[in-house]
């Protein structure tokens, strides 16, 4: 993460900050300027109003410190050579200049502020018998102290600065994931609700339109028809509660979800296919003497061929449809559907949007799914490796 700006870090001024800081500054000044201002009174009078005056106007000039940092605390340490009461403002001033950390800005300020502390200790008469050495390393150390202080804010601002930011960013990706997750689940859903719901209503509006066109049924079929509907419905609810997987155990409160189709329950589906009067001839040549194919290759090749035989009866109801499979764990599992285009009437609209979702799907897998026109023939046909 890139250092942020010494701006950025800093924390907005309180009521209670901003008189803390005045006191501050007060017992500063008045450490330092209060020996001096008796001989001050006593000796040049107008020394002493320059003291006042010019300390007087650091107090307000340290007030824009946040605006002018640098030029602010330069100033004020300048003054400081002249006015003992400039010593708690230009402390401030010095020290917010610290939090900020530019060695350029703490060199300036460092000497300016040495400079000017030097001088007012020499221009005064209450300095007594100290020796030179002392009251240099004295100023040193004080105004060292300073800056170092206000290093260590800084640094603690910018840190608090960085784990603030980490969270927040910390948040928003979680946030980002979660809404992934759900973007991801609901085209999940989406996809097998087609999947299980196209079949299984193409199914009940085949039985509904034949009774629209069957004139001649007496009333024992047309009842045995109206069965035939309701049982449809009824398996179509239940694979519905099954992709939603909506029920959890009362204990575990985990996901309850119906065992999903694998490769050998594809004899079903054309038998059931075939009950229901679609014509299909259904070829299997896949070698599976190295063991079974995989449940998930199964599944979505058990899908490719629910949505052919969906799209078969919807499009093309009175055509043969003709399903071949082929492969081995060495070639992977081919899968070819075909039927004749233009035979009986649709009865069921379709938007396209089932093999959009089988092609990703596939594409998932490391497969690949493709339909095209062969002719007068509509061929539907994928492939997926054994181990996807």
């Amino acid at each position: 993460m890139d250092r942020p700006d010494p701006d950025d870090v800093a924390l907005p001024l309180t009521p209670w900050g901003r008189t803390w800081r005045l006191l501050v500054m007060l017992a500063l000044s008045a450490l330092v300027w209060l020996p001096v201002a008796e001989e001050q009174a006593a000796g040049a009078r107008w020394l002493l109003w320059l003291d006042v005056g010019l300390g007087a106007a650091c107090y307000v000039l340290v007030t824009q410190r946040r605006r002018w940092p640098l030029g602010v605390a330069l100033v004020a340490g300048a003054i400081g050579a002249v006015s003992g009461i400039a010593a708690g403002p230009a402390t401030l001033a010095a020290v917010s200049v610290a939090t900020r950390r530019r060695w350029p800005e703490l060199v300036a300020v460092f000497v300016v502020g040495l400079a000017g502390a030097q001088v007012f200790t020499f221009t005064q008469d209450d300095r007594g018998e100290d020796p030179l050495w002392l009251l240099t390393t004295l100023n040193v150390m004080v105004l060292a102290a300073c800056i170092g202080w206000g290093m260590y804010v800084g640094s603690r601002r910018e840190l608090l600065w960085t784990l603030r930011a980490r969270a927040e960013r910390a948040e928003a990706e979680q946030e980002l994931r979660a809404e992934r997750a759900r973007a991801t689940e609901r085209a999940r859903i989406a996809r097998e609700m087609h999947d299980v719901l196209a079949h299984r209503i193409s199914q009940i509006s085949l039985h509904a339109g034949a009774l629209g066109f069957r004139e001649d049924l007496s009333a024992a079929e047309m009842r045995a028809s109206a069965a035939v509907i309701q049982a449809k419905a009824h398996e179509a609810l239940t694979d519905l509660r099954g992709v939603l997987g909506v029920l959890r155990d009362e204990d575990t409160g985990e996901v309850v979800q119906a065992p999903q189709p694998t490769y050998d329950d594809l004899p079903r589906l054309v038998a059931e296919a075939q009950e229901a009067g679609l014509h299909v001839e259904h070829v299997d040549r896949v070698d599976r003497g190295a063991g079974p194919v995989p449940d998930v290759v199964g599944r979505t090749v058990y899908r490719i061929v629910q949505e052919g035989i969906t799209n078969a009866r919807k499009h093309a109801p009175g055509a043969l449809l003709r399903i071949e499979l082929d492969g081995s764990p060495d070639d992977g599992l081919a899968v070819r559907l075909c039927n004749p285009l233009g035979f009986g009437m649709a009865v069921t609209p379709g938007a396209g949007l089932g093999l959009v979702g089988l092609a990703e799907r596939a594409a998932l897998r490391g497969g690949r799914l493709e339909h095209r026109r062969e002719g007068g023939a509509f061929v539907l046909e994928g492939w997926l490796p054994w181990t996807a």
